[in-house]
């Protein structure tokens, strides 16, 4: 043997890749947590898919049915859409780390906004694709930015709408002259992953421009509103060649008997989806309004989390912030790794906790 490393090597790049790192659940000492630091349904999973999950425990030795088939009959039936051009995945991850699979490669470019979804350039960089970020108009995309960077070597588009971290959102006319701006090579997926929380007019998740192109393609979860976040669920609809090619390429048994089940009953369950959009658009809106009071930038957002701003100066900055936070038991989430280091993003969770985050951070304001 000779000197030096030995062993496999990875292709070129992946090593360059910095690993995704999840919000976290514990603080060391605090007998109590309460984690607002990855944006899960303030209740938790409905009633109906905690039943489900009951039900189908026993059945966890059997392989689940690889094509989704009763899940994608009743998201068509809930959305009036082609069950045929529905793909479920392990969350909307795998779908996005398919298409990027698919669609992407070496000396090909994925585009998307400047505080982006932080897995879109992972899974990008997984492919060795070359990475384009495109300015934002503040925080919010900007579709002249976008359109002036895709060009003939760009394969993939994401755009989170509306956008995680930041909560802002694309009015559905910006999306469709977006749409109509792009080369036709260009494919545009649209990640609704918090369209339930939306309730302004002007917004579409995608659907319907989906069935209005080739060039188009939405994403969802059942993370979010839903509360499912630990079973992996998600899906996309799209045209029907993008999803024949997905379907060949995807694990055959890639969501859970378990997943399937919690998934069909909690989309059946309307009353509790009502009541945790109503709630998170009370309970946003009064956060947004008293963290303003006490000194701290809030934006405009539609999702189910507030991004709070901080100032520079040392001691009243985002990093401070967190750390007096964490002193007292609540998790957030930094947001340094998306570009925005004065952030913090903090989950809209029960009442109770909106005030504590609130009594402690006017504390921490002096307010």
């Amino acid at each position: 043997m000779t000197g030096g490393a030995t062993g496999p090597s990875p292709l070129p790049g992946l090593l360059d890749i910095a690993p995704y790192v999840g919000g976290e659940s514990e603080i060391e000492g605090v007998e109590r947590v309460i984690k607002l630091a990855s944006n899960e349904g303030a209740f938790g999973p409905s009633p109906k898919a905690m039943q489900a999950l009951r039900d189908t425990a026993g059945e966890v030795y059997r392989y689940p049915d690889g094509d989704s088939q009763k899940l994608r009959a009743a998201l068509a039936a809930k959305h009036g859409i082609h069950m045929e051009r529905i793909v479920v995945g392990a969350g909307s991850d795998d779908l996005i780390t398919l298409l990027c699979r698919a669609y992407a490669g070496v000396d090909d470019e994925v585009l998307f906004t400047a505080h982006a979804f932080a897995m879109y350039p992972i899974y990008a960089r997984g492919v060795r694709a070359t990475l384009v970020a495109a300015p934002e108009d503040g925080i919010t995309a900007d579709v002249d930015n976008l359109l002036e960077r895709a060009g003939e070597n760009t394969k993939l588009l994401f755009l989170a709408n509306p956008n995680n971290p930041t909560g802002t959102y694309l009015p559905v006319d910006e999306i469709r002259r977006l749409r109509a701006g792009l080369p036709d090579h260009v494919l545009l997926v649209l990640d609704a992953a918090y369209c339930e929380y939306v309730s302004r007019n002007d917004y579409e998740p995608g659907i319907n421009l989906v069935d209005g192109s080739d060039n188009i393609l939405m994403l969802r979860t059942f993370s979010k509103i839903y509360g499912l976040g630990g079973l992996r669920i998600g899906w996309c609809y799209g045209p029907e060649m993008v999803i024949d090619v997905l379907n060949r390429l995807r694990s055959p048994f890639n969501v859970s008997n378990s997943g399937q089940a919690a998934a069909l009953a909690a989309l059946g369950d309307d009353e509790f989806v009502e009541m945790s959009r109503k709630h998170n658009d009370a309970c946003r809106e009064w956060t947004t309004s008293a963290l303003r009071k006490i000194g701290i930038t809030v934006p405009d957002g539609v999702c189910n989390f507030v991004l709070a701003r901080f100032a520079e100066e040392p001691g009243r900055n985002a990093e401070a912030a967190d750390a007096f936070l964490r002193a007292k038991g609540i998790i957030v989430r930094r947001m340094g790794g998306y570009g925005l280091p004065d952030s913090l993003r903090i989950s809209i969770g029960t009442d109770e906790e909106m005030k504590m985050v609130v009594d402690i951070l006017t504390e921490f304001m002096g307010a």
